[in-house]
């Protein structure tokens, strides 16, 4: 560890901060960076204006409010690159985990998403996030499966923290909120824009449901307006074998090779998923700058084939950009970033029968700036830099689970911890966690609220 230097913005050195993060150590997550002892990071106008020794810091600015102190660790915040805010949110945990492959999408997702309203969604947002903030997640990519995007955007606005929205996009005939013809899919992918144009927090971004619910002509439109837009675009591909059967026999190919051929991968996009990937749709994902939004809580609780057929780690070795998530309440369930890190380490290692393969400190990597690598978002997110947003997560080091402090602050984190160690939470300079509660919602009144709407939920969608 290293006693830091001062680091500082030019415009804000001699302008008191609007707040002082104070912790013993600071893992600024920067590449090869090491960590920092005794230091704290000046905040202004949401953006880190400093860092630098706390003494020194605390000395020039002593009129500053601060947060953290002794006993604690700064981390950026974290991201969570693959996460459905709305519909399972509600039902969290009810889905049985001993059903048939798909019946839990189509028997029980769908059917609770066809049945939200403005209000489902907008509930469900502001819980999925106040979680995620809690546990230190301060940016969140939503997956693609929002029916009333200006409530999600709501939610987001409650809990004060980033992410990016999108809105259903599927054209396949009969399910809910898919669009007849491909332009309506488009135009709701155009007024999601709209909605967060200027936003300081979130992205809109191109969202469709992915698979193989998707004609060739969305896909490829979606792709080109995501470019034409300057943003990215998500969607779901081969979580589990069906999408390889169902391309190959649609079209022949392996689905990555075939939406390649169609012009619809590039470096805005960002796959979730990737599990099942052949040689030639590694080799494409590769070419194309494609990046992967990686869950293996998910792939676990669904049985879908991760410890055989899973390549992410062959895909990062290779140059590929992987970003890790949570996914949805009832696949995976907790939203709890830090948990899903130890889990990618440990399944790496364990798949290669091979220790030395890729430890703590390279899956945190790909929760923060890796991650924001992935998004295309690593001059704003993903390490605590100068000029970056203020997303900062605080971790408390007095619980059993850091006694004694180990030497390296990584692997303690990583292995001993999770995101319950988390006490305060920055996002773009607003405290919006303090002492493990969120400050700008109340958590009990969210939770009357969603007992009540669980079982109105419930019974509108047939569920159970």
């Amino acid at each position: 560890m290293t006693t830091p230097s001062m680091f500082e913005s030019p415009t804000h050195a001699a302008s008191t901060p609007d707040l002082l993060v104070v912790a013993d150590t600071v893992l600024t997550m920067e590449r090869h960076s090491t960590p920092l002892t005794d230091a704290a990071i000046a905040v202004t106008d949401g953006r880190i204006t400093a860092i630098g020794s706390a003494a020194a810091l605390l000395a020039t600015h002593p009129d500053a409010p601060t947060i953290g102190g002794p006993n604690h660790l700064a981390i950026p915040g974290l991201i969570n690159a693959h996460q459905h805010l709305t519909g399972d949110r509600l039902i969290r945990s009810m889905i049985p985990d001993d059903l048939e492959a798909g019946r839990s999408i189509f028997e029980w997702a769908v059917p609770a998403h066809a049945a939200h309203t403005g209000d489902d969604d907008e509930l469900s947002a502001t819980l999925s996030l106040v979680e995620a903030a809690c546990n230190g997640v301060t940016f969140t990519v939503e997956a693609g499966t929002v029916a009333h995007p200006s409530r999600v955007l709501a939610g987001f606005d409650a809990v004060g923290v980033g992410g990016t929205l999108g809105s259903w996009g599927w054209d396949v005939a009969g399910q809910p909120w898919a669009g007849d013809t491909v332009d309506q899919v488009l135009d709701r992918q155009r007024e999601v824009q709209r909605l967060t144009s200027g936003h300081e927090r979130v992205d809109g971004w191109v969202t469709l449901v992915g698979h193989d619910l998707m004609s060739d002509e969305l896909v490829a439109a979606a792709s080109d307006l995501a470019r034409a837009k300057g943003t990215g675009i998500t969607f779901h591909l081969s979580p589990s074998d069906s999408d390889t059967a169902a391309y190959l026999d649609r079209t022949g190919k392996h689905p990555a090779v075939h939406l390649a051929d169609l012009g619809a991968l590039g470096s805005h996009v960002l796959l979730g998923h990737g599990v099942h990937l052949a040689d030639d749709e590694v080799e494409r994902l590769l070419d194309t700058d494609t990046a992967i939004a990686y869950c293996p809580w998910a792939y676990l609780r669904l049985g879908q084939g991760v410890t055989r057929a899973g390549r992410h780690i062959e895909f990062i070795d290779q140059g590929g950009r992987v970003a890790i998530g949570c996914d949805a309440e009832n696949a995976g369930d907790a939203i709890d970033v830090l948990g899903a890190v130890a889990l990618t380490a440990g399944l790496a290692k364990d798949m290669a029968m091979d220790p030395t393969v890729f430890g703590a400190h390279r899956a945190l990597h790909h929760a923060t700036l890796g991650a924001a690598e992935a998004l295309g978002m690593a001059d704003e997110i993903g390490s605590i830099t100068v000029g970056k947003r203020a997303d900062i997560a605080i971790v408390d080091t007095t619980g059993p689970e850091w006694v004694p402090r180990s030497p390296d602050p990584i692997l303690q984190l990583v292995w001993a911890s999770d995101g319950r160690s988390v006490s305060h939470v920055v996002s773009s300079g607003r405290v919006v966690v303090r002492d493990g509660e969120p400050t700008l919602v109340d958590r009990t009144a969210l939770a009357v609220e969603a007992q009540e709407r669980h079982r109105s939920l419930v019974e509108r969608g047939h569920l159970g």
